[in-house]
């Protein structure tokens, strides 16, 4: 699990390699991240959009951008959770994400949550010792 509190906001994320989706051998790595977003703090808060990086073992970058999240533009009253569960794709066996959400409090004042980094970690990763 990761996790990083901004301004009052834990996002909490568990990432996990879903063999049955993956095809190592057509080099096709698939995971599921679920995500935890606590409002810890006193003000509502809306979620509009968010922005991820998605970096494989390659160096590779792909951004992702897009309103809300799997659909949705959650309000979190203070004290609310909101879960979801999404996946990425990777060509390589190993990576690593990190983003952001943009959300917005009730008198219009923008706040950037950031998302912890995260490994996407598969069996089939190379290990390198030094």
């Amino acid at each position: 699990m990761y996790e990083k509190i901004t301004k009052n906001v834990s996002v909490r994320v568990k990432p996990s390699y879903l063999e049955e989706q993956s095809s190592p051998e057509d080099n096709h790595f698939v995971w599921a991240y679920h995500v935890r977003i606590e409002n810890q703090g006193d003000e509502t808060l809306t979620l509009h959009s968010r922005y991820w990086k998605i970096m494989d073992d390659r160096g590779s970058t792909q951004i992702v951008e897009g309103d809300g999240v799997v659909g949705e533009q959650p309000i979190l009253n203070p004290g609310d959770v909101f879960e979801y569960t999404s996946g990425t794709p990777l060509t390589t066996a190993s990576g690593i994400m990190v983003g952001s959400y943009f959300m917005k409090n009730v008198d219009g004042t923008d706040l950037q949550v950031e998302i912890p980094a995260f490994s996407l970690d598969s069996p089939y990763q190379i290990a390198v010792i030094h």
